[in-house]
């Protein structure tokens, strides 16, 4: 089983905009972690689309990447991810490969069909609801053709973008992005950051239908985890109040700014258990709880890289909780 110490760890940043705050706010904040968990060591840092929400301010997810990726040197900077059925893969493939041009070897893209917004959301961006739900594989073969060697007799390139080979990921809480990652042999990286529930059996489909390819030989998973580390338990529990007030109001209909922590939620029985749903693989503690929960993590799933999400209120305990995850990293 992979050592804690031996394991890459990578930032997810959904860019929230808190109560109060503004995006400006949150695109300032995004870069001071990035910088800040560069120096740290960690490998990657992406960010993911989201439209039409208060509180994210990801939208244009591949500017806020070059935003990110321009004012960091050497950590690796990406979607986790871009929504493919939202976009024509040709822009796609434009966008990435003009980042990939600006920032050489810096840049992932990391893919997911679900539509990151509403239906009426999808209706503003004229996007088919059945699109990605048929026609996903062929969308990718398409961009994958667009950042690959050009081939003869191709009528239509991505410039820049052709040849850039900008390393794809597929992203994915259900088995199917699992089956097709295994199919095409593309790194895979599972979102136990909001859905936990189908963790094992989607790793599992992954490696058990891998089929080597000429990106890699063996299978490689990626696990997000939401991880909110402080001095203590009780002080993390605290600044977890504001997470949670975030999926309750998404399971009570309403989507707004991230909240204050609060000292007690009140919920009903069956909101506790949806919000077990989502953030059933949450680590929460003190350096010693969540060094455990870490390495029961990649005891359980043999993740080759964790990506972690830390959703508090203040920009001061987002810098100092992974602060913390990475000096029970290091020891």
């Amino acid at each position: 089983m992979p050592r804690l110490a031996d394991t890459p760890l990578s930032v997810l940043d959904l860019a929230p905009i808190r109560e109060g705050g503004s995006a400006a706010d949150s695109f300032r904040e995004s870069v001071a972690l990035a910088q800040l968990t560069e120096r740290l060591g960690y490998t990657r840092y992406w960010l993911a689309e989201h439209h039409s929400i208060e509180g994210i301010a990801s939208a244009a997810t591949a500017v806020l990447i070059g935003h990110v990726a321009g004012a960091t040197q050497r950590i690796r900077v990406g979607s986790g991810g871009i929504m493919l059925p939202n976009h024509p893969p040709l822009v796609i493939a434009e966008q990435f490969g003009t980042l990939e041009t600006l920032y050489p070897g810096r840049i992932d893209l990391g893919l997911g069909r679900a539509p990151g917004s509403d239906g009426a959301t999808m209706a503003a961006m004229r996007r088919d609801p059945y699109a990605g739900v048929e026609d996903f594989p062929q969308r990718l073969e398409e961009l994958q053709g667009f950042l690959g060697d050009e081939q003869p007799g191709q009528r239509v390139r991505a410039v820049p973008g052709q040849g850039t080979k900008v390393p794809i990921w597929l992203l994915g809480s259900s088995g199917y992005s699992a089956q097709l990652a295994a199919r095409l042999g593309l790194p895979f990286a599972f979102a136990a950051q909001f859905a936990p529930g189908y963790l094992f059996e989607a790793l599992r489909l992954y490696r058990d239908n891998f089929r080597p390819s000429a990106v890699l030989e063996r299978p490689h998973a990626m696990v997000g985890l939401p991880v909110i580390a402080a001095e203590n338990d009780a002080i993390a529990e605290y600044l977890a109040t504001t997470a949670r007030q975030k999926f309750l109001g998404m399971i009570r209909g309403q989507r707004t700014c991230a909240k204050p922590p609060v000292e007690h939620l009140e919920m009903s029985p069956m909101e506790e258990r949806q919000l077990q749903q989502f953030l059933g693989a949450a680590i929460v503690g003190g350096p010693e709880t969540v060094r455990e929960g870490l390495a029961a993590i990649l005891e359980q799933t043999g993740a080759d890289e964790l990506m972690l999400n830390t959703d508090v209120f203040s920009l001061e305990d987002r810098l100092k909780s992974y602060e913390i995850i990475a000096e029970v990293w290091r020891a």
